[in-house]
């Protein structure tokens, strides 16, 4: 049988197939807002310099380099990775200056700000895959578990990879009170995994919603979207600044570097804190990810050139996503950091601090990584992006859940 009808039946069973993992595709008048948008034009979200989605470069190379058995060894720990003993026990207590930041992982951060309790990428879970028997193994235990972190004002979703946005993670914090803030289109993936749309805020760039007393702004990032075998570029991709009555800080999500950092810190900046993301990164794909070089040049850009507040490396230590050594973004981001003389914390995972307070400063990955091969050497500042042609291949590729 054919015609409109069965063709509706089959996409239905079509959908019902499809893994609960991959989240669900926009639709109804969340597409429509989505093709509304300044930022959609022929079909995809648009970034605000062009960049390569997929890797650049001979893949054979690539394959080599990230399955050579010595080059893996490196890209792991040595021992086990020391995850901080009394994180429930300091969580407890107030912050004494109303801010306090506690890395709990890759680019999970729990933060306190102005009497609100902000969690930003939350990913709970063993894996940053759609499957629980394949794909990139967490690499030391939540320093905590979920239940016991306590309420949750809002969570924050910067975009909708695997390492990113973690269904048993949103599932189980969808079971409380909390409030979602996510990028214009992320919000489908959410309704499917049982967060009412009345606890969403899905926004734009540039767009802004209230929660309490603290003002969170969606704002540009370099990177791109998706969770299935296709990615459509229908769901947004984004940072954050959140600004309360005391305090500002920046979440950077994923993004390569780009000259919106300055545009960010001009509007909203400067910031207490920042959360930058400093690992993961690769030649074969220089667009979507920065160095620590760039990263620490983007918190500079970000706090109007000049060093100020204190720096978060994120996205680095949890999980094996890229040929660099496990070591190297905590090792480069704090000589960076020192070199231009930028305050950087160099936390375990689990481990509060408070930014006005004494930082975490124990270099710890050094008891338990490989010897690092490549030598930290001064950086030349980091130039504007080079517009590069933007790909808009939608098939599944290698960074594609970075």
């Amino acid at each position: 049988m054919t015609g409109t009808g069965s063709d509706h039946s089959l996409r239905a069973r079509l959908r019902a197939l499809r893994p609960e993992a991959f989240g669900a595709d926009p639709a109804g008048e969340r597409l429509e807002r989505i093709r509304r948008s300044p930022n959609f034009a022929d079909g995809v979200f648009q970034n605000p310099v062009a960049a390569r989605h997929r890797p650049t470069g001979s893949t054979v190379e690539f394959a080599k380099i990230y399955f050579q058995k010595e080059a893996r060894a490196r890209r792991a720990p040595s021992g086990t990775i020391p995850v901080h003993a009394t994180t429930l026990a300091d969580l407890a207590k107030p912050p004494v200056s109303g801010l306090r930041l506690t890395w709990m992982g890759h680019s999970s951060v729990l933060a306190e700000i102005d009497g609100h309790r902000v969690l930003f990428d939350p990913v709970w879970g063993d894996r940053c895959s759609p499957f629980a028997f394949a794909g990139p193994k967490r690499l030391h235990p939540v320093p905590l578990p979920l239940a016991a972190l306590g309420p949750v004002d809002v969570v924050v979703i910067s975009h909708d990879h695997y390492d990113h946005l973690d269904l048993p993670t949103i599932k189980a914090l969808a079971s409380t009170n909390t409030l979602f803030a996510v990028p214009l289109g992320v919000g489908a993936h959410l309704e499917r995994w049982g967060v009412p749309a009345s606890r969403l805020r899905e926004l734009d760039w540039n767009e802004s919603t209230e929660v309490g007393d603290l003002r969170l702004t969606a704002t540009p990032a370099r990177h791109f979207c998706g969770r299935g075998l296709r990615n459509t570029q229908h769901t947004l991709w984004a940072s954050w600044v959140v600004t309360g009555p005391a305090h500002r800080i920046y979440h950077s999500g994923d993004t390569g570097y780009f000259p919106g950092f300055a545009e960010i810190g001009a509007a909203h900046g400067p910031f207490d804190a920042t959360m930058i993301q400093i690992g993961a990164y690769s030649e074969y794909w220089p667009d979507i990810h920065m160095t620590p070089a760039e990263g620490v040049q983007a918190h500079l850009d970000l706090q109007g050139g000049r060093p100020h507040g204190v720096l978060l490396p994120i996205h680095w230590g949890t999980f094996n996503l890229a040929p660099h050594a496990w070591a190297e973004p905590g090792e480069w981001t704090g000589d960076a950091g020192k070199e231009l003389g930028q305050p950087v914390a160099s936390p375990r995972p689990g481990e509060p601090f408070e930014p006005t307070g004494t930082l975490p400063a124990d270099p710890w990955w050094r008891a338990v990584s490989q010897p690092l091969t490549r030598a930290w050497h001064a950086p030349e500042r980091v130039q504007a992006a080079t517009p590069a042609a933007e790909t808009r291949d939608s098939d599944l590729d290698l960074a594609g859940d970075r």
